[in-house]
């Protein structure tokens, strides 16, 4: 009897270094998985695949996500391993939807097998393996497997007591970031600003805590932050023992936007952060300038700490995290933080700095595509690969908002949004080289095909957006300028958002801008034209008006009509009208994402499943 297929993909494998010699790279490799083996080919355009490894299912002892604090030095960030024969295969996925689909499906095929009763939640490196430094690379595993589960978390029962490895009770509070809703029986609930006991946060990925109640559970690590007195030695931002004048001349001959530090205040207990910025002030201040915000404690509440705005905060440590992404106030957000000796911490990945910089004798310029805020757009080869190379005018960005904006894209990885693949710093002008997109912009693409596209197309193309929103929003990303021409269309019309220069970092799912910048009208909600407030709420709205452009074939929001029209009709309470090719239920969809408040607007969590069960529909 022939073998079922089960998954065929194309996804990267690193090598398995079987012998002391051999280098570390990272391939991609069409991988296929039927009722018998797992396969995996080279990808050879034009050619057929090349069988390059195979595993036969009843061999294999383990399958698993890897949980890592290494920084992953490929394209794709979603990492698994498959354990058989004394082998460790790596493999990484596009996004984590992927990588769950795999492990799931491996897990189904070889649940009958022999399984570790342990594995290696983290990589194999350097001789060692990062979850628990042993150096045989076949040393037994330290966590327990489960191999029925779909998740990697060590169980409750395992875990060590209360006191195991505490050094401080005080320093072993949490405070929660985000609400969290528990997704397997082993989860605990989490409620923004409120407090929870550590139990044991050796785990990458997930920390046991305790809540008020004494329940138990685990939590998602990036959920949560640990609460400390004053001990902030351990941050670069903290400079003891720095006078004001010190604070100025250090930040002043570093010279980077946003610079800053912390240092005590002349009265004991008492913190002031130092900023440094080139922007103008309002008020004729010096140009640049260091300016200095004291952080001050409201007289009640367990939310006390702020410097402007009232913004508070449970600990400093939230505060400075808070405003290194939001400026909320501030006359710019805290981007690098100084330290006495005068080095400075990037927030973001240094493309020069490690794999991402592409060779420039690897990288050929072709024809003009189009032009952007910041610079071209051309058409590319790349290691024998079609790409697109979005250029950099010197006099637009600097060299750090540039490296800023390369960071968000490596941060983001999902199907439905344009790949990064590498960035150009060493040579003039820097660039940024993306996948390519052969139908261009979904505007352009839609008015070419006025009248053509079928309701299903279109409602398939608002699906497709909405995947990648709800990425970003779990993300914890905000977009800020999404539109049809910030959204591109590849070979096989399958929609995917581009564009993320706007794109900002946020903690709270808000984001002020400090110097309120210059915003699309015709897509932004009521909250960003009045009070430069933007947030995953605000994308819904301009998601709504995407819904509107598709389904009106690309045409202009609000044609024949001025900002200041716009401005107007939305302050009376007016919407754009229904498009005669949208079905009464996408309207409805488009009206929520309009609605005055944005506590009222779905989320995109929200919306991908309603558009997913409407493009299934006649329409």
């Amino acid at each position: 009897m022939f073998p079922r297929l089960i998954l065929k993909e194309t996804l990267i494998k690193k090598s398995q270094q079987k012998k002391r010699i051999s280098l570390c790279n990272y391939k991609e490799r069409l991988f296929v998985l039927d009722t018998q083996d797992l396969k995996y080919s080279d990808c050879r355009p034009g050619r057929n695949p090349r069988l390059k490894g195979c595993i036969e299912l009843c061999r294999i002892e383990c399958v698993e996500i890897v949980c890592s604090q290494h920084p992953i030095p490929c394209n794709y960030k979603y990492p698994f391993q498959v354990f058989y024969n004394h082998f460790y295969l790596y493999i990484f996925a596009p996004d984590s939807d992927c990588r769950q689909r795999w492990v799931s499906a491996l897990k189904e095929a070889t649940k009958g097998n022999i399984m570790v009763a342990k594995y290696h939640p983290d990589f194999w490196m350097d001789g060692k393996w990062r979850c628990c430094q042993q150096t045989e690379k076949l040393a037994a595993g330290c966590q327990a497997y489960d191999p029925g589960g779909s998740a990697s978390k060590e169980p409750l029962s395992e875990l060590p007591g209360p006191k195991a490895g505490l050094q401080d009770a005080e320093e072993r509070t949490v405070v929660a970031l985000h609400d969290y809703t528990p997704v397997r029986g082993d989860d605990l609930a989490l409620q923004k600003d409120q407090q929870y006991s550590l139990i044991n946060g050796c785990h990458g990925d997930w920390w046991a805590v305790r809540d008020g109640q004494g329940n138990t559970g685990f939590v998602p690590r990036t959920y949560v932050e640990e609460k400390s007195s004053n001990n902030f030695q351990r941050f670069k931002w903290y400079n003891k023992n720095t006078t004001r004048g010190e604070a100025e001349d250090l930040l002043m001959k570093q010279g980077k936007e946003g610079g800053f530090m912390m240092r005590d205040s002349r009265q004991t207990g008492v913190y002031t952060v130092s900023v440094f910025t080139k922007a103008p002030g309002a008020n004729g201040e010096k140009n640049p300038r260091v300016k200095h915000y004291q952080i001050r404690q409201a007289e009640s509440g367990e939310a006390r700490f702020y410097v402007a705005e009232k913004y508070l905060f449970s600990t400093i440590p939230e505060l400075i995290r808070y405003h290194q992404h939001n400026g909320a106030g501030l006359i710019t957000r805290l981007r690098h933080p100084v330290s006495r000796d005068g080095s400075v911490s990037q927030d973001v990945a240094d493309p020069s700095k490690d794999q991402w910089e592409v060779d420039p004798e690897q990288l050929t310029l072709g024809q003009e595509l189009g032009s952007g805020q910041f610079g071209l757009v051309l058409e590319g080869r790349w290691r024998d690969k079609k790409v697109a190379v979005k250029t950099i005018r010197e006099e637009c960005m600097s060299e750090e908002e540039f490296k800023e904006e390369a960071g968000v894209m490596m941060r983001l990885s999902h199907c439905k949004l344009v790949q990064l693949y590498a960035v150009r710093t060493q040579r003039s002008p820097m660039c940024l080289v993306f996948e390519f997109m052969d139908n261009g912009c979904l505007s352009d693409f839609l008015q070419a095909r006025r009248g053509r596209l079928s309701q299903e197309a279109m409602s398939g193309m608002c699906l497709d957006v909405s995947e990648g929103m709800a990425y970003l929003e779990s993300s914890n990303f905000i977009h800020r300028d999404l539109a049809a021409r910030n959204c591109l269309v590849s070979k096989n019309n399958e929609v995917k958002i581009s564009d993320f220069g706007m794109a900002r970092f946020v903690l709270d799912d808000q984001y002020t801008s400090s110097q309120c910048s210059k915003f699309p009208i015709r897509w932004s909600a009521p909250e960003v034209i009045k009070f430069c407030k933007f947030s995953s709420k605000s994308d819904v709205w301009s998601f709504g008006v995407l819904m509107w452009e598709v389904f009106s074939e690309g045409r202009l929001p609000y044609e024949n009509h001025s900002n200041v029209d716009v401005v107007e009709s939305l302050n009376r309470g007016q919407r754009l009208l229904k498009p005669s090719s949208a079905p009464d239920a996408i309207h409805r969809v488009m009206e929520r994402c309009w609605k005055e408040n944005p506590e009222d607007r779905p989320s995109f969590a929200v919306l991908r499943p309603e558009l997913a069960s409407l493009s299934h529909l006649k329409m």
